[in-house]
């Protein structure tokens, strides 16, 4: 059974539950990605996870900037759990659309373009990384709107 600590997320607080389940509320901005990053690293470094901490704040960077593309300005969650299997680093979005994964492709710097103007459409590659780093990850519809990209890795 579930208990909360603190306010409901809505009103900006964490809520976190008697399993040790924690949702953060944030804002689909550019600062998000950093927030998720603080909160998953102080999270992690409390479960005395240092082994796996650069791996998890690189998937919840991939997870919150593909979140915030999908629904800029709107608010977007952070879920980080674990339990006997694992920690499992979760994003909630309201865009309906499903990611979709660039094809598999081996990349040289040749094939990127580079230039200043392009510099920063050479993404797309994140839900790979994330793929490479979990144990299992996936999506969920969820059921009162939008959807739950999710990663689960070992400790």
């Amino acid at each position: 059974m579930s208990q909360k600590i603190g306010n409901s997320g809505k009103d900006g607080m964490i809520v976190m539950t008697a399993t040790g389940e924690s949702v953060m509320p944030l804002i689909g901005t550019p600062a998000a990605v950093g927030l998720a990053r603080t909160f998953v690293d102080t999270r992690m470094r409390k479960w005395d996870y240092f082994h796996i901490l650069d791996n998890a704040l690189l998937i919840v960077s991939e997870l919150v900037t593909n979140a915030a593309r999908q629904t800029p300005c709107e608010e977007i969650r952070l879920q980080i759990t674990r339990d006997a299997y694992g920690v499992i680093i979760a994003v909630w979005d309201a865009a309906d659309a499903l990611p979709q994964a660039k094809p598999m492709a081996e990349l040289t710097l040749e094939d990127l373009d580079l230039s200043e103007e392009a510099f920063d459409d050479n993404g797309g590659w994140g839900l790979h990384i994330v793929q490479a780093l979990s144990t299992k990850c996936g999506v969920i519809v969820d059921p009162a709107g939008g959807k739950w990209i999710w990663s689960r890795m070992h400790p």
